[in-house]
């Protein structure tokens, strides 16, 4: 398993945005935002509106993955 970061587009209201995560969690975000039935931009743009300014997207989507499955 690598633990590079893979680059994927992201719409987040109408607008594109390039974010990096290693496999495991575009993995586990794209699950996510099977189990709750929505697309993963949806999901995506929920986190980014959530997070704290000073906090990175990719960051802020890791934090929600983890915190999503410790809280199963």
């Amino acid at each position: 398993m690598s633990g590079r970061p893979q680059k994927r587009s992201l719409t987040l209201r109408g607008h594109r945005t390039s974010v990096s995560l290693e496999r495991p969690f575009w993995d586990a975000f794209r699950d996510i935002a099977q189990e709750k039935n929505i697309p993963i931009n949806a999901l995506a743009s929920e986190i980014d509106a959530n997070r704290d300014p000073d906090t990175g997207l990719a960051s802020a989507i890791r934090v929600y993955v983890l915190a999503y499955y410790m809280h199963r």
